[in-house]
Order: structure tokens, then C-alpha cells, then sequence
């Protein structure tokens, strides 16, 4: 079975075409912004159009605009291609990156508006918790010692003990998620409020 994993929550845009759970093609770009624009021509360039029985997509948390695009594009490609599509957490995905040494591990990504993302997981990859949108004097409050993530780097800098790996979610870790963390519904999970608000008169 071929499965395409797609992930857009971050400033890189990922993707990866598996044969089971081996990959055979993927693409990693870290761009900041224009998803819309790239998502598509990458998965067109993945071994046969990047075709596949299945799709998995990143549902976050992560970027509102990020979200929504890999997610519109797994469901669109679902329809046309008639297969299933399935969600995982895009902080799972980071922590399915980790080395497989059986010690847990904290991920600590960018949140946006001077807070972090921040979840706790296993060593097998299982969620402890759930994702909190945390300012970062909160946030080091955590005592895990092994941190990944876009802001693992300053995580233990200001903590002051651990060990750091600046990583991005990737898409070809995919088939590595945990159990827990995956088989969800394609719908968004911000994590956060939305950045605007609209007031509604009585």
C-alpha cells in the first residue's frame, strides 16, 4: 500500500510518498511562506505524481494558514484520487523524528505571539499530555531533559539543563507516529485563538 504523508504546519513544507512503511520518495523545504504556491508541484514531482492509496496530513497545532492549505489539499486529493484521508499530530510527527531510545521527550515549537507550542511524549512516541500554547517562563517550567523542536535550541538555553535538536516536522517520520497520534479526523487543531476576532452586534 502507498500512502502520501503531507505536512504544512510549520514554516517547511513536507512531503512523502511510503510503500508500506518504507519511504521511496519525499521532499523537505523550509520556506517560511507560500505553501499554497509549492505544495502541489511537490507532490506532483514524488515518484508517480505522488499517487497513492491513502494520505496522511498534519493537523497541527501550527500555523493557521499552514493548516488549512495541506489539509484542503490532502481532502481535495482524497476525492479525486477515491482513497481515504486520515489525520496525525504535527507535534507527534516531531517527536516520531527522535531517536527511538526509549527516554521521553518534550517538543517545543514556535506558537506565535511570544508563546510555544509545547507537548511531552513517551519514549515510544505516545502523547503525556496535550499541546499547550505556553509563554516560554511557563513553558521551562517542564523538567524534561531531551527537548526537539524549532525552539529546543532556546528551550534549554533558558532553562539552563537538557540536550537540544532543532528539527521541523517532517513528513517522511510519518510512518512512525504513535498510535495515539494519528488516525484522526483532516480537521484543523490551532491550538490557539484565532489572531482576529469578529464582534457580532445584538
Amino acid at each position: 500500500m502507498r500512502t502520501l504523508a503531507i505536512d504544512t504546519s510549520s514554516e517547511a513544507c513536507s512531503v512523502a510518498l511510503f510503500d508500506g512503511d518504507v519511504v521511496i520518495d519525499s521532499a523537505h523545504r523550509v520556506i517560511g511562506r507560500g505553501h499554497a504556491e509549492l505544495l502541489l508541484p511537490m507532490i506532483a514531482a514524488l515518484d508517480g505524481g505522488g499517487r497513492a492509496d491513502r494520505i496522511m496530513v498534519g493537523c497541527g497545532p501550527g500555523s493557521f494558514t499552514g493548516l488549512r492549505v495541506g489539509i484542503a489539499a490532502a481532502r481535495g486529493l482524497g476525492i479525486g484520487w477515491g482513497v481515504p484521508v486520515t489525520g496525525f499530530g504535527s507535534m507527534g510527527l516531531v517527536a516520531a523524528g527522535a531517536e527511538p531510545d526509549g527516554a521521553a521527550r518534550l517538543v517545543v515549537i514556535e506558537g506565535g505571539h511570544g508563546q510555544w507550542f509545547v507537548q511531552s511524549f513517551a519514549g515510544d512516541g505516545s502523547a503525556r499530555n496535550d499541546p499547550a500554547s505556553l509563554p516560554p517562563e511557563t513553558a521551562i517550567a517542564d523538567d524534561t531533559a531531551a527537548v526537539f523542536g524549532n525552539r529546543a535550541d532556546v528551550f534549554v538555553a533558558r532553562r539552563g539543563y537538557g540536550t537540544a535538536r532543532d528539527m521541523l516536522p517532517n513528513a517522511s517520520h510519518a510512518m512512525r507516529v504513535a498510535p495515539g497520534q494519528q488516525g484522526w479526523l483532516p480537521q484543523p487543531v490551532y491550538g490557539r485563538a484565532a489572531d482576529a476576532a469578529i464582534k457580532l452586534k445584538q
